[in-house]
């Protein structure tokens, strides 16, 4: 499933649990549509300040707009496009719910790394070497102790509950599918056994000129020298087998 699939399923999960239209008094973000605050709108359309945009233009969000800045000021910013199937969602509703800095910088506590609020190539590789199921129960877990330390936990508890539950359970079904990073490694890992085959080729053909035989098409390689490197490509193969392994 590609990065805009992935994308448009997530999407359409944390867009099950925002709902239309709501302006809740307790609520610190006060006028909401689809998840969107009256002040991220403003933001977003360089209204300044922001109660100057209207409730109206709240109410009269499009989806398509709302879709953009997803995907501009969650999805992009904590690069979840770059995280496996699972984690990406787990991470983007936290983004979506409480902040993409706070998200990340949990995702980097559960993962051990620094804690920087930016995902780059460090926090990308410890994501990628860590089982994203157990990543997905983290965050999970993480989010919902946040949550539960909030003030207004008493008065939107219940539902914030909920919905981690729905999620942690929906990023687990999606963690089960082979990522596109799983698939990529496994075929490299069956693709590398012709490293075997072309090894094989040159540790005859050095045999060969041992005994006297000729190939052609191998000229300018020694005996020796095409033994060692049959060798070595066979011990090198073994040897990424076992640290992918």
């Amino acid at each position: 499933m590609g990065n805009d699939d992935r994308f448009v399923k997530c999407l359409t999960e944390v867009l099950r649990h925002e709902g239309g239209y709501v302006d809740h008094p307790s609520d610190p973000g006060g006028a909401t549509n689809m998840g969107i605050t009256r002040e991220t709108l403003a933001r977003w359309r360089k209204v300044t300040p922001w109660t100057d945009l209207p409730k109206a233009a709240v109410q009269d969000l499009t989806l398509d707009e709302a879709g953009l800045i997803y995907r501009a000021n969650y999805w992009n910013t904590a690069r979840a496009g770059s995280m496996p199937a699972g984690v990406d969602l787990a991470l983007f509703d936290f983004a979506v719910n409480s902040g993409p800095d706070r998200a990340i910088r949990v995702l980097q506590g559960v993962l051990g790394v620094a804690a920087d609020g930016e995902v780059g190539p460090v926090t990308l590789a410890a994501v990628q070497a860590t089982d994203p199921r157990r990543l997905v129960n983290a965050l999970c877990d993480r989010r919902l102790s946040f949550l539960q330390r909030l003030a207004s936990f008493s008065v939107f508890g219940r539902g914030w509950t909920r919905r981690v539950a729905e999620i942690r359970a929906a990023a687990l079904a999606d963690a089960r599918l082979p990522s596109t990073m799983q698939r990529r490694t496994t075929m490299t890992m069956l693709s590398g056994y012709r490293t075997y085959i072309v090894a094989a080729f040159m540790l005859v053909a050095g045999l060969a000129q041992v005994l006297g035989v000729e190939l052609p098409t191998l000229d300018g390689g020694s005996a020796g020298s095409l033994v060692l490197e049959a060798l070595a490509i066979i011990f090198l193969r073994k040897g990424l087998k076992s640290d992918a392994a």
